[in-house]
């Protein structure tokens, strides 16, 4: 028994018979959001043995040729053509330079039919025709003209098509596999979510976006969505084979998290979907109710230096996609669009985000906007040289609070030199990273807090 994936181009054979290929038994999409798809169509074929063309029509029109592959058992792959001239009026009237056509005009005025023979000499500005003795131009003019043509030329198509020319040694009758890459298709994830403050929690809705300009309509597809950005600087065929490399070598590993390919994220989705050509669909992926959450103020100062303006904090609703927390998915990078209840229990919206790919288990912390009447002002009371590498810096930074309750807001001081420490400070801190510090300041209602402390930092 020969196994045949191979992968090829080149032009199909003319005057061999055509295999007959039933419609997709399965369609698979494996869809990027970066304008990229895998596609994997298995179909019924049946022919007798001999050298014969398969023709699968309804492929992508963005196909990527290259990363074709066939497979079936018993066939050997001799060659493939992808056709992609699309059956249109203007490719037919192409097609028939140098051939003969026949015009039918109609009276206005009568109604009556004439019908002459002509012979299309060029379409490039419009259609030149010989009749008889004289040259006409072809005037798009809504006359009542029609152009009957004899047929259709053998390479035009209805929809795309791809052609491969095989061998077989016995009748074949199976199930065989093309896949392939294509544009045109593309995902993005948005998110809608309702924070109750009161309660401290919010319901979060996730959609996907589907997007299809490939040319081609995929009917009952499965489909699955991958998070991630593939680095691309190799062949597509060399992606594809990434792919399904990593795919065998994941096989048979179980998780409670989202399944994966290599190092990207997985995102079946629960039903087969119809994605039409020029269409733009949505699916909800997620929806989770009562997940923790929490409002927070927060400012980020990146230089130890006075401001005569003060700088207002940043609201941010600070939750966690872990299990506990009531998520504990992984999320695709998208916007996410945040809605608080007014007095009379509707939803109104208070401001978005962009979140990145998010490992499950990852804290959140959205800026929904910026808060008026929670301002900070920072100045700088003394600098003391140590020596030729280190200083001293004394801040002191202001908050205000304006608002009726009290609140805790969260002072960032980042970008710090390489050598940095913290020698005092009013307000017990912390270190987030290697050159950042954080601290954590009640303000009372209608009050102040004055937070100082004294860096120390160089080279």
């Amino acid at each position: 028994m020969r196994t045949t994936s191979l992968w090829l181009a080149g032009l199909c054979s003319a005057g061999v018979l055509a295999a007959d290929v039933g419609e997709d038994k399965q369609l698979t999409l494996t869809i990027y959001n970066q304008d990229l798809a895998l596609v994997e169509h298995l179909r019924p074929l049946k022919f007798s043995a001999g050298r014969q063309r398969i023709e699968f029509a309804g492929v992508s029109a963005q196909i990527i040729p290259e990363t074709v592959s066939f497979t079936g058992s018993n066939l050997e792959l001799i060659e493939q053509n992808f056709d992609y001239d699309l059956l249109t009026p203007a490719k037919l009237m192409e097609k028939a330079i140098g051939s003969r056509v026949r015009l039918v005009r109609t009276n206005p005025a009568t109604g009556a039919e004439s019908s002459e023979t002509a012979e299309v000499l060029s379409t490039s500005g419009g259609t030149v025709l010989r009749i008889g003795n004289r040259i006409e131009v072809l005037r798009d003019d809504n006359l009542p003209t029609r152009v009957i043509f004899d047929k259709v030329p053998d390479n035009l198509r209805a929809q795309p098509t791809l052609s491969v020319l095989v061998d077989a040694d016995q009748a074949v009758e199976q199930d065989v596999q093309l896949t392939y890459l294509s544009r045109g298709l593309r995902w993005d994830a948005d998110y809608v979510a309702v924070f109750d403050d009161a309660r401290g929690q919010l319901s979060m809705q996730g959609w996907i976006t589907l997007a299809n300009r490939s040319g081609t309509t995929f009917t009952n597809a499965r489909t699955q969505l991958v998070a991630g950005d593939l680095n691309i600087i190799d062949s597509d065929e060399s992606l594809l084979h990434k792919y399904r490399t990593d795919q065998q070598r994941s096989a048979g590993k179980q998780s409670t998290l989202q399944p994966q390919i290599s190092d990207y994220y997985v995102y079946p989705l629960a039903q087969s979907t119809t994605i039409a050509n020029n269409q733009t669909k949505q699916v909800s992926f997620l929806e989770s109710e009562n997940v923790q959450a929490s409002k927070g103020y927060e400012v980020t100062f990146r230089r130890l230096e006075s401001s005569e303006d003060p700088a207002a904090a940043q609201v941010r609703v600070r939750f966690s996609n872990s299990q506990e927390a009531g998520l504990g998915a992984q999320l695709p990078a998208g916007v996410v669009r945040v809605y608080a209840r007014d007095s009379r229990g509707q939803p109104q919206f208070i401001g978005e985000d962009h979140v990145g790919h998010t490992s499950a288990g990852s804290d959140i912390a959205l800026r929904i906007g910026d808060a008026f009447d929670v301002t900070i002002t920072p100045t700088l009371t003394q600098t003391t040289r140590i020596n030729k590498r280190l200083s001293d810096y004394q801040m002191s930074y202001l908050v205000r609070n304006a608002r009726s309750t009290p609140l805790v807001l969260t002072l960032r001081q980042d970008d710090l030199w390489r050598v940095n420490e913290v020698r005092a400070e009013s307000i017990k801190g912390r270190r987030t990273d290697a050159d950042s510090f954080a601290w954590d300041v009640p303000v009372p209602a209608n009050g102040e807090t004055t937070l100082t402390l004294t860096l120390r930092q160089g080279w």
